[in-house]
Formats: structure tokens, C-alpha cells, sequence
């Protein structure tokens, strides 16, 4: 009876074992190593020369347990592409034209087609100019197969297609701006007064009415400060009206560096506006010299 059973068992068995044999069998065949096929090298595109760049066509072998293998020939004619030296090595699941950085308009093929750069450095050295011998082995274990080797020549280029978005944002952004100024000088723009410097002119003339002297304050930084570049630069609209209207200008600053700018901001305002050489006057005028300095720009300097 065990005997029975036994026998019945294998011969259940056997069926089996023998169709999955088989299909091993044909899985292997159907990834057996090939050599790599339409491999393609040419000069790498938008670059500066030495360099060169491979393609070819993915495999129904590509896997972690395979790899390729890329070989350089200084020799346009390779009697035994086996001798040539294998510069670069990696799984055959990698280097795929997807993984590159080419932008989609300079992409030299589809995404699934493999891409290796061969560049200066690590034992491989190319000269422009100079035809050499390129080609790529797929290994698996001790075997080896490898394609028929094709030439290319490294040449520096004299446009970086790369970039060429950089350029049309250029050009559209400068096309903008020609065509804001040619507007502008067509028709009349409307700008929006600012009403702090509105509220500057009123003060001013407060002032004049009142025959009491300006107290212009840039602030307690130096020159590194934002808000001290804009209030210099706001000085000198404030010292223009000032000497149009004959109003006295106090400036304090405690930093040296700061003083001086606004000195010469406010000398060059008051000069531009009409005034004489010789109603400009710095140092630390008294109360009562403040008081006979009428029309002058002071400048009080606090160290």
C-alpha cells in the first residue's frame, strides 16, 4: 500500500519537476549574453571638449548580475577589442539616458537607451582632435561578450545648447523692457505719489515759514545698512529743497564714514539747486552761530 502510494506520488511529481526544468531552461536562453547593439559614440554636445559620449540599446539581460564594461582604444583600427582598456564598469541596470542631465531638447536618445560620458580624469585622458576607438562589453561571471568597436572625436563646441533656456528668458525679459520704455515714451504713465515724501515737502515748508532749521536723521548704523543707503539717498531731495527755499539743514551722524557721505551728498544737492561754494559749512556750529547761518547747510558731526 505504501509502495502504492509512493509510486503515485513520483509520478505526480516528475511532470512537474520536468516542465519547471524546462522553463529554467528556456529563461536562460532567453537572457544569454549577447554582445551590447546599436552602439553609437560621438563628441559630447554643449560642452568644452574631452569629451565623448556612448549609447546603446538596452538588453533583455540587463540586471544587477550583469555588467557592462566600457572600453577606449587610442587606434582608429583595433585588431582585438579584448585588449582595449576598460575604463568604466557598472551594473547593467544603470546608466540610462533618463538618469542624465540633458534637458529634453538636447537629449540624443529615448529614455530607456543606455549612456555612459567618458571625460579627463581617473586614468583617461582625451585630446581634441584625436579619433579613438570606443566600444562596450556586457560580463556575466566568465563570460563575455562585446560589440563591434565604432570611432569618435573629441572637439570643444562653441554654443551650449544646455543653456539655451537661459537664453530665451533673456531675450524675453530684455524684449519686456524695450517695450515698457517705448510705451512710456508714447503715452504719459501714471505714478503713484508717495505719501512719506509728499509729507517731506510739507515739513520743509513748515519749516521755511516758521525760519526754523532742518533736523535730517539717518539713523544710528553706518553705511552697510539698507536703511541708511535709502535715507542718504533721500538727503539729497531733502537738501535741494532746502537751499531753494534758504531753509537751514542740520545732518548728525556719529559715524565718520556716514558723515562724509553725507556731506558730499548734501554739498553736491545745494550746488546743483544754485547755491555758492561758500554757503557750504561743516563742524559744530554753537547755538548762537546756528542761528546766524541763514540759507547755509550745517552739518553737525556727534563722535
Amino acid at each position: 500500500m505504501n509502495r502504492d502510494n509512493a509510486r503515485s506520488a513520483c509520478g505526480a511529481i516528475l511532470p512537474v519537476a520536468i516542465t519547471l526544468c524546462l522553463s529554467v531552461s528556456s529563461v536562460f536562453a532567453q537572457t544569454s549574453l549577447a554582445p551590447p547593439q546599436d552602439l553609437r559614440a560621438f563628441d559630447t554636445p554643449s560642452d568644452g571638449g574631452g569629451s565623448l559620449t556612448v549609447l546603446w540599446s538596452p538588453a533583455s539581460y540587463d540586471n544587477a548580475a550583469t555588467r557592462y564594461q566600457v572600453l577606449l582604444g587610442e587606434e582608429t583600427a583595433v585588431p582585438d577589442p579584448a585588449a582595449m582598456q576598460v575604463v568604466a564598469e557598472f551594473p547593467a541596470n544603470q546608466h540610462y539616458v533618463r538618469e542624465s542631465k540633458w534637458p529634453w531638447w538636447t537629449r540624443p536618445a529615448t529614455g530607456d537607451q543606455h549612456q555612459f560620458t567618458l571625460r579627463n580624469g581617473r586614468g583617461v585622458e582625451l585630446k581634441d582632435g584625436t579619433a579613438y576607438s570606443i566600444t562596450v562589453a556586457a560580463v556575466r561571471s566568465d563570460v563575455r561578450e562585446i560589440a563591434t568597436p565604432v570611432q569618435a572625436t573629441p572637439q570643444p563646441n562653441w554654443i551650449n545648447w544646455n543653456q539655451m533656456n537661459n537664453l530665451m528668458l533673456a531675450l524675453l525679459f530684455g524684449g519686456i523692457v524695450f517695450y515698457a520704455i517705448g510705451t512710456a515714451r508714447k503715452r504719459e504713465i501714471f505714478l503713484r505719489r508717495i505719501p512719506g515724501l509728499a509729507a517731506v515737502d510739507e515739513a520743509i515748508g513748515r519749516a521755511t515759514e516758521l525760519g526754523k532749521p532742518i533736523l535730517y536723521l539717518t539713523g544710528a548704523h553706518d553705511m552697510s545698512d539698507p536703511s541708511t543707503i535709502a535715507a542718504a539717498v533721500i538727503l539729497g531731495r531733502v537738501a535741494k529743497r532746502t537751499a531753494a527755499y534758504g531753509t537751514d539743514l542740520l545732518v548728525p551722524h556719529r559715524d565718520p564714514i556716514t558723515m562724509a557721505v553725507c556731506q558730499e551728498i548734501t554739498k553736491q544737492a545745494y550746488l546743483e539747486a544754485g547755491g555758492l561754494p561758500g554757503n557750504y559749512e561743516t563742524g559744530l556750529p554753537g547755538s548762537r552761530q546756528a542761528r546766524s547761518l541763514q540759507g547755509r547747510l550745517e552739518f553737525l558731526h556727534y563722535v
